[in-house]
């Protein structure tokens, strides 16, 4: 079991954002990428270090970074959602593309910019009418991108666009059916809590996944950071519950309109309210006022 959860930022960055193991850097960054995309190697742009903190808090949690093209790459790991967070991360988007531009104020040195957000919630809307049944598995990993509308081209002069998501909570299959490399981050991520390097299911065992797991075990917080690091998992434990609050009001309310529709329509059968009272759970006085 690993003893820091790699879900909170501060552990992310620890873990992926520094020197040392920038071999999982872009082993996680080809898990996304198209085979003709895949990158070589990686240079960060800003590596972990405790300076990263502003007023007691950890301000700079983001890991950029930047491949052998020159291609430059923000990734982030977000847990909480809000209702800006698409707005944010154009922002980010926009932001890391500009500041390649540097003294010079050239075009020229632009490259293409790539965002990477792996989020613990659901951030995209999946299709539930009958007519997409064949496309309600839902999709934990999303490229977007500049497309042309009508025929889905790509031009190469508009192509320095691109954001990756990932929503851990959609994918949920079984450790045994984990296939791609992605899915073993996926998997890692939600589950490095079950998780011993020596005793791993042989679709994790690689040694990416064995060096992340003793990484996480080994990993030390300082006193500031172990207390970001406590904030972060209460944060985690509210959402989680605020989720499951949510998810259960819901289905409560969804019982109530079941049973308001059935006892409208024994009452129009000329039901006795007492009877529709017990096979409903209503009161009468409810029941009066349908």
């Amino acid at each position: 079991m690993c003893k820091v959860n790699p879900k909170i930022d501060l552990v992310f960055k620890k873990l992926f954002g520094v020197d040392k193991n920038k071999d999982l850097l872009l082993s996680l960054i080809n898990s996304m990428l198209t085979d003709e995309d895949k990158i070589k190697t990686v240079t960060l742009k800003n590596p972990y270090n405790l300076p990263d903190y502003l007023d007691g808090k950890l301000s700079v949690l983001d890991i950029k970074a930047e491949d052998e093209k020159g291609r430059r790459y923000n990734i982030e790991m977000q847990i909480v959602g809000h209702d800006d967070y698409g707005l944010r991360t154009l922002f980010y988007l926009a932001k890391a593309f500009i500041e390649q531009i540097g003294a010079s104020g050239k075009y020229k040195d632009l490259n293409k910019t790539i965002v990477i957000n792996i989020v613990d919630f659901e951030f995209f809307a999946e299709p539930t009418d009958d007519e997409n049944i064949e496309k309600k598995e839902k999709r934990y990993h999303r490229e977007v991108a500049f497309r042309d509308i009508k025929t889905l081209e790509k031009y190469p002069q508009l192509d320095y666009f691109s954001v990756h998501f990932v929503e851990l909570p959609k994918y949920d299959n079984d450790t045994n059916n984990v296939k791609t490399t992605l899915e073993r981050w996926i998997t890692f991520l939600n589950k490095a809590g079950e998780l011993n390097k020596d005793n791993l299911p042989k679709e994790l065992a690689t040694d990416e996944i064995k060096k992340a797991i003793e990484e996480l075990n080994i990993m030390y917080l300082d006193e500031k950071e172990k207390a970001y690091y406590e904030r972060q998992q209460i944060l985690l434990m509210d959402e989680k519950a605020r989720l499951e609050s949510a998810e259960n009001k819901g289905k409560n309310e969804g019982k109530i309109e079941k049973s308001i529709e059935i006892a409208r329509n024994f009452k129009a059968d000329g039901i006795p309210y007492n009877i529709i009272s017990k096979n409903t759970g209503l009161s009468i006085e409810q029941i009066e006022k349908l």
